[in-house]
């Protein structure tokens, strides 16, 4: 078919998580207290960092940049799907579309890279501790960052001209309640072949590397651990990261379960219960995760809360 005789499809409308009436001010409710909660948590962590001295150090320099990713991420999503409950047709146009899609994925990729690098910051305080000024510099965690930040500008850039290439002439109406690869990938009407397999390439890079570097920093921390005497130092060295690899493990799963494998495999459905995980719940998770079972951010907060009273 010729591309001249294409309808070019100029705004796109979601369908949302479900389409049963009875469940949509429920869910809008929902949701929102999860915005909500989100948006307070990880706000409040950067603060907390930021105004307490004793945090600051490469773990909650990492911690802040994550909690920082985790705003934006959910930020990109939540109130567009919010709309979606209390209107009849969430419509979203082109360039909003591929704006969301394009931003969706710099943050989803960065907090990919990101757990990396905090993986990688934990091998080096439990084992190399003598070193871990020195190889943990504010430089070197500077350099992390931007490097975590520019992984995902590059491959949200990838993914984002791919799709721009895409021609949409099919039914307008998105099976997801944001802009994503797949549910965009299925309206075309023109090859995909190349977006799939870039999205397989990419997310392999993006999603495996990161889970073997965070694999291979926690064999050699089991492995330093394990050779520790004391109960209380094994305790003490667990209890630092078990946080992360509560966080690693749901964000990874989830999203895991979402691009490491064929469009054709996948189920909409599916796909929609599980981007609830990783770009909803865990940007809500993660503060939590970090403040409840760490020492440290719960002595910076009843000082903070002190301060404030004075």
């Amino acid at each position: 078919m010729a591309k001249g005789n294409h309808s070019i499809v100029t705004e796109f409308i979601l369908s949302g998580l479900t389409e049963k009436p009875e469940l949509q001010i429920f869910l809008f409710l929902l949701f929102l207290g999860i915005y909500v909660f989100t948006v307070v948590g990880n706000l409040g962590m950067i603060t907390l960092i930021g105004f307490s001295a004793p945090l600051h150090t490469p773990m909650y320099y990492l911690l802040s940049s994550l909690s920082f990713i985790d705003l934006c991420h959910s930020t990109v999503i939540t109130p567009k799907m919010l709309v979606n409950f209390v209107t009849e047709k969430n419509i979203i146009s082109y360039p909003e579309c591929m704006a969301q899609l394009y931003f969706f994925l710099v943050f989803a990729i960065s907090e990919c890279h990101m757990l990396a690098a905090m993986a990688y910051d934990r091998y080096v305080a439990i084992c190399s501790p003598l070193l871990y000024n020195v190889t943990m510099s504010s430089g070197v965690c500077c350099w992390m960052v931007a490097g975590v930040y520019t992984l995902g500008l590059a491959g949200a850039t990838v993914h984002t001209v791919c799709m721009l290439r895409v021609v949409f002439c099919k039914a307008e109406v998105i099976n997801h309640y944001f802009c994503d690869l797949f549910p965009l990938l299925e309206l075309s009407c023109s090859s995909t072949l190349i977006n799939e397999r870039v999205v397989l390439y990419l997310s392999a890079f993006n999603i495996l590397l990161p889970a073997l570097t965070i694999l291979s920093s926690y064999i050699f921390i089991i492995a330093s651990i394990l050779r520790i005497r004391s109960t209380s130092g094994r305790s003490k060295a667990f209890s630092t990261c078990s946080s992360h690899i509560s966080a690693v493990a749901v964000f990874f799963g989830s999203a895991a379960f979402m691009y490491l494998q064929p469009s054709s495999v996948s189920s909409m459905d599916q796909a929609k219960l599980s981007s609830v995980f990783y770009a909803t719940l865990v940007p809500m998770l993660n503060p939590l995760i970090y403040s409840l079972r760490n020492k440290d951010v719960k002595g910076a907060l009843k000082k903070f809360f002190v301060k404030i009273k004075l």
